[in-house]
C-alpha cells in the first residue's frame, strides 16, 4: 500500500500536491486513487482532459472505480468549484464511508482574473467543508509549468504538503480564520478599453441596460446574456441594501481573448468594503446556474471588491 493509503483520513484533509511534469503528476495521483478504490472508497477526479486520459491508461481497470471530470468545464467560472465538491460530498456520505478527491483548479493557461478566484477558491475549501468531513482532497501544482509565486500561494492555502514520497505540513499556512477572511488577494487592474460606468441608488436601470449592451456585443446568446444582466442586477441590489451606493463605481466590463471568449463583470466600491461574515462565500456557494458554456461568464469574485 501506498503511503497515501497509510493514512486514516476520518477527517477532513485538503493537501497541495507539488510534481513536475505529467509523467510525475501520473506517478504521484495514481496511486492516492487506486488506494480509494481498494477501500472502496467514492474518489472524484478533476483536472484536465488529457491527465484524465494518462490516468486511465495507468490505472487500467481501477479507472471503472473512479469518477472523472474536466476541470476546464467545471472550473471555467472557479467560483463554481465548490459546489461541484459540495455536491460529491453530498452523494458520497450517504455510503457511511471516507472518500477521496483530486482537484487542479490552476495550471498555467489561468488568466490573471482566473488565478485570483482560484487562489480564493483554494482558500475557502479550508473551511467550505465541516473538518469532521470524511474527505481526502489533493490539490496538484506542477512546479515546472507554474510561477514561484503561484506555488508559494499553495503552500499558504494548504495545511499538508506532499513533495515526492514526503507529507508534511506546511509551515507558511495561513490558517482556517484567515482562509476565510475576504478580499485579501488584489484584483487584477481594470483593463485598458473597459467600460466602466459611476451610479448612484437611481442607477439600476442604466446599469442593467450597460451590462446587457455589453452582453450581446460580446456574442453571449440571450439566456446567457440574462443571466448577466440578472447578475449584475442582484450585485448592485445587494451593495444598495448594505447602503454603499454613494459613489460606487461598475466596472470593469471587457471581452478578452486567452483561449476562450471570457466577460468579466466588476463592481468596486469607493467609499469603504463590505463587512465580514456571510460574504466570505459569495460566488463560491451559490446555486449553480446552466446552459451554455461556449462563453463562460466570470463574474469578478461575484461580489463587491474593496478599493480604497
Amino acid at each position: 500500500m501506498s503511503d497515501h493509503g497509510a493514512h486514516s483520513h476520518a477527517g477532513y484533509r485538503h493537501d497541495a500536491l507539488l510534481y513536475t511534469g505529467a509523467v510525475e503528476f501520473v506517478a504521484r495521483t495514481a496511486p492516492f486513487i487506486r488506494d480509494g478504490v481498494i477501500a472502496g472508497e467514492p474518489v472524484m477526479v478533476v483536472t484536465s482532459a488529457q491527465k484524465i486520459e494518462l490516468l486511465r491508461s495507468e490505472l487500467g481497470q481501477d479507472a471503472q472505480g473512479v469518477h472523472f471530470a474536466d476541470m476546464a468545464q467545471v472550473g471555467a467560472n472557479p467560483a463554481r468549484i465548490i459546489p461541484f465538491w459540495s455536491e460529491f460530498v453530498d452523494q458520497s456520505a450517504a455510503a457511511g464511508r471516507p472518500f477521496r478527491g483530486i482537484g487542479e483548479p490552476i495550471w498555467a493557461g489561468r488568466s490573471e482574473a482566473e488565478l485570483v478566484e482560484c487562489q480564493r477558491h483554494e482558500s475557502l475549501l479550508n473551511v467550505a467543508l465541516s473538518q469532521e468531513t470524511p474527505m481526502w482532497l489533493l490539490c496538484p501544482y506542477d512546479t515546472e509549468a507554474l510561477e514561484p509565486e503561484v506555488i508559494r500561494e499553495a503552500l499558504r492555502s494548504h495545511p499538508f504538503v506532499t513533495e515526492g514520497t514526503t507529507r508534511r505540513e506546511s509551515g507558511v499556512f495561513r490558517g482556517n480564520v484567515a482562509s476565510a477572511a475576504p478580499f485579501e488577494a488584489p484584483l487584477p487592474p481594470p483593463p485598458s478599453g473597459c467600460h466602466e460606468f459611476v451610479f448612484g441608488p437611481g442607477g439600476i436601470p442604466t446599469v442593467r441596460e450597460i451590462v446587457a449592451a455589453a452582453a450581446f456585443g460580446a456574442g453571449l446568446g440571450g439566456g446567457r446574456a440574462s443571466d448577466l444582466v440578472q447578475a449584475a442586477h442582484e450585485g448592485v441590489r445587494y451593495a444598495r441594501h448594505k447602503a454603499l451606493l454613494a459613489g460606487d463605481q461598475l466596472g470593469p466590463i471587457e471581452r478578452r481573448r486567452a483561449d476562450r471568449d471570457v466577460m468579466v463583470l466588476g463592481a468596486f466600491d469607493l467609499v469603504q468594503g463590505l463587512g465580514r461574515g456571510d460574504q466570505d462565500f459569495l460566488g463560491h456557494a451559490a446555486a449553480q446556474r446552466t446552459g451554455p458554456a461556449d462563453i463562460p461568464v466570470l463574474d469578478h469574485r461575484d461580489r463587491f471588491a474593496r478599493r480604497t
